[in-house]
Parts: C-alpha cells; structure tokens; sequence
C-alpha cells in the first residue's frame, strides 16, 4: 500500500533552489516589465532572461510536466502542481520556467494531435520559448456554450477559408500563431462539426479589431482580442488532428489549463496568507497586536484550512491525471477545482486586504488584483456555474434512485430489518426476562 505526503529528497532540493530563484531573480522581473510577459523577448529583456531560462533549464526544470521528446523532464503534472505552487507567486516565474499558459495548453494539444510538420514549425519553437500562442475559441455572441459558435471554414480546393469573429483570444497580438476553433460542417452535430486549425497571425485577413484589458488596464491596452476573420486562407495542412476532432481536443487542452491554473493560484493566496500574518505581528491598535485580536485571528485560521484543503485536493487531482494519463477519467476533479479555486483566492485575498486597513485598499499593495483576478478565474475556461453542473452529473452517475416510497436510510425500515437480521438473539433474550 502505498500512502505518503512526502516530496522525494532530490525532487524537493530542487524545488529549494525555486523558491529562492524565483524569490531572488523572478519576482522583481514584476516590477521591471510588468504587463510584457508575452511579449517576445528582444534587448534589454532578452538580455536579463535568457541566462535565467539557462539555470532553469540547467536544474532540470524546464517545462517540467512534458516529456523528455519534447524538451522537459517527463516528471507530470504533480510534480508540476509542487513547482507551480512557487510560481504562482510571479507572474514572469512561468514564462522562465517555460510553462505558460496558454501556452502550456496549446503546447499539449500540438504534441498529441499535430503532424510532424505542425510540430517542427509551431511546437518546437514554443516549446523553446521563442514564441507565443493564442486559442481563439470564445465568440461574441456564444459565451460559454460553444455549440453556438458560427465562426465557419469551408473548403476551396486544396485550401479552406475561414469566416467570423471571436472574442477573448488571449495574448492574439503578441503571438505568432493561434489556434482556431471553427465550423467545418454546419449539418451535424457541433460536437462532430467542428475542427481546429493552426494559423498564423500574419495571415491575410486576421483584423484584430481591439483588444480588450481587465479592469484598470487602459481602453485598447490589454491582452484579449476581439478578433474579426475575413476570409483567412489557410492549406489544408493547418488542420490541427481530423476534421470534426475539435471537441475532443479542446477536452485534452482545457483540462489540463483549468488544474494548472489551479496549481499556480495555490501560490498566490499563499502569498496573502503570508502577507496577513507578517501584518498581524507587526500592527499594534487598540494596546494590542492585530495578532492578538480574535477576528484576525479567525481571518488566519480561516484562511489556512481554506488554503490546505484546497492544496491537498489540487495535488491528489494531479497525481490521478499522472496515474490515468487521461484527463476524461479525472474531469469531475478537475471541474471541482475550477470550482473552488475563485473563492479560496477571493477569500483569502479579501482577509488579507481587510488585514492591512486602507493601505490593503490601494495600488502600493497586490489585493485589489487578486481579487479581480479570482473574479477573471471564476469564468476562464468555462463559468464556475457550468462546472458546478458537470460536477453534480458526474456525482450522480455512482448513485441509483430509490425503488419504494421512502429513502434507503428511512429509520423505521432499518431497524425492522435490524430486528429480523438478529430475530433469534431479540427472542432468546425476550425469553429470559
């Protein structure tokens, strides 16, 4: 029987020598080139990163969940789920380690449905960290339910030409391809009828008609394309696996973006537990320490249980996708976690703001957009409401409904069968009163 909630020694030192890199050489990258994480290296950037993917990639840490054939380590996603515990604290940490999303995503799908074509013109390079991706799948009108999508490609000889809009393709104007989801046959199915394709941004009539930011970031200044496709042209060798296939390979991305997203806010809302307590022992009011007072207290204690259960789930939901090597075998799990992470960053995030009075108000500290970005985590990769209806259906599937009038554990039932199921002990007992 194998139980254990120990890191293996050499896996661990190495996760040492993270956590002080990051600390040290990463988290000020934040506050260098905040907002150009994915915009491609060049002078001065390129300059100050690249020896840090060096000492990355010289501690075996590079891209740590891929396989050796594509340049990682081969060691999973729970390993991964430890590293990313750290990076969630640095929003460069990722992109040093190279496992970004969504990059990572897009990175697993071109490695299990891509020719090697695909793979030796977009993988390599993005695996290298030379290039950026964007997965065009959300469209304006659809929202979350992807059945509605109307974005079509059909086909014109030896090519196909793609037309309509998508909205939120993230990182568009800085990457140099980007993975579409569109309509190929509009007769059957949407689950049988769509297929994706691998396009270059530079392709004639991609119009990235605006790009839209999260709240405080300036009108036309943030990262999300509203993304207008007049008729793109693209080879037949763009399709990315079979056609109609784009169903099944959202599933294979999807999946593992929604747990890694998981795994690095785990860092995050460990950084404000950190950042409350340091507060509470240095903050006298009212002849006190803010650590003495009984509600931050309870802000702290709230706050550790939240973060440890969530932690311990997150890396036993890990370690299934590592031991099944099939995302569908773990989608209940890994629709939980979508589920609960928002309100563990949220919650823990607001404490810690709360914690530190006005100033936990303001632009000097990082709450506010923790907060916000618990709130952006709460409908990335599907609303935390759809989720919580795939979980309920998947739960339900182990149980069956009751034949008669009253539940299972109806008391008056059980114990009559109680009572036949030890009738001649009831009796011999009942005789020598």
């Amino acid at each position: 029987m194998a139980w254990d909630f120990e890191t293996d020694p050499e896996y661990q030192r190495k996760l040492d020598w993270a956590d002080e890199f990051v600390r040290e050489e990463v988290e000020p990258l934040d506050l260098v080139w905040e907002h150009e994480q994915f915009v491609p290296l060049e002078g001065a950037r390129r300059a100050a990163i690249e020896p840090l993917k060096k000492q990355v990639r010289e501690q075996g840490l590079w891209a740590t969940h891929l396989g050796p054939d594509l340049g990682g380590q081969g060691y999973g996603q729970l390993k991964l789920a430890l590293l990313n515990e750290i990076l969630g604290r640095s929003s460069w940490a990722p992109i040093v380690f190279g496992c970004q999303a969504p990059d990572t995503g897009n990175a697993e799908i071109i490695a299990h449905y891509g020719t090697a074509e695909q793979k030796r013109r977009y993988l390599r390079p993005l695996l290298e960290g030379e290039l950026f991706s964007s997965y065009s799948m959300t469209e304006p009108q659809a929202g979350a339910d992807p059945t509605r999508f109307t974005t079509r490609a059909t086909r014109d000889g030896d090519d196909w030409i793609i037309n309509g809009w998508k909205f939120f393709s993230s990182n568009a104007k800085t990457a140099a391809f980007l993975i579409v989801m569109v309509v190929t046959n509009p007769d059957v199915s949407p689950y049988q009828g769509m297929s994706m394709f691998l396009v270059p941004t530079d392709t004639p009539g991609i119009d990235i008609v605006r790009n839209v930011g999260l709240y405080g970031e300036p009108l036309d200044g943030g990262s999300h394309a509203l993304i207008h496709y007049d008729n793109v042209r693209v080879p037949a060798e763009a399709l990315l696996g079979g056609e109609g296939q784009a169903f099944v390979i959202a599933q294979t991305r999807l999946g593992g973006g929604r747990i890694h997203h998981a795994m690095r806010t785990i860092g995050l809302a460990q950084q404000a537990v950190d950042m409350m307590c340091e507060r509470a022992l240095s903050r006298e009011t009212a002849g006190s320490r803010l650590a003495d007072k009984q509600f931050v207290q309870g802000y702290i204690a709230d706050s550790y249980a939240q973060l440890a259960q969530f932690r311990l789930f997150v890396l036993n939901t890990a370690w299934k996708i590592d031991k099944y090597n099939d995302y569908k075998k773990v989608r209940k799990d890994i629709a939980t976690a979508k589920i609960i992470m928002p309100t563990v960053l949220h919650d823990i995030a607001w404490r810690a703001m709360q914690v530190h009075g006005a100033l936990g108000t303001t632009n000097e500290m990082p709450f506010f957009r923790m907060i916000h970005g618990a709130g952006v985590m709460g409908l990335a990769d599907g609303p935390t409401e759809v989720h919580k209806g795939t979980v309920a259906k998947q739960v339900l599937r182990d149980y069956q409904p009751t034949d008669g009038m009253w539940p299972t554990q109806w008391i008056p039932a059980k114990q009559q069968a109680a009572r036949a199921k030890f009738a001649e002990f009831l009796e011999h007992e009942a005789g020598n009163l």
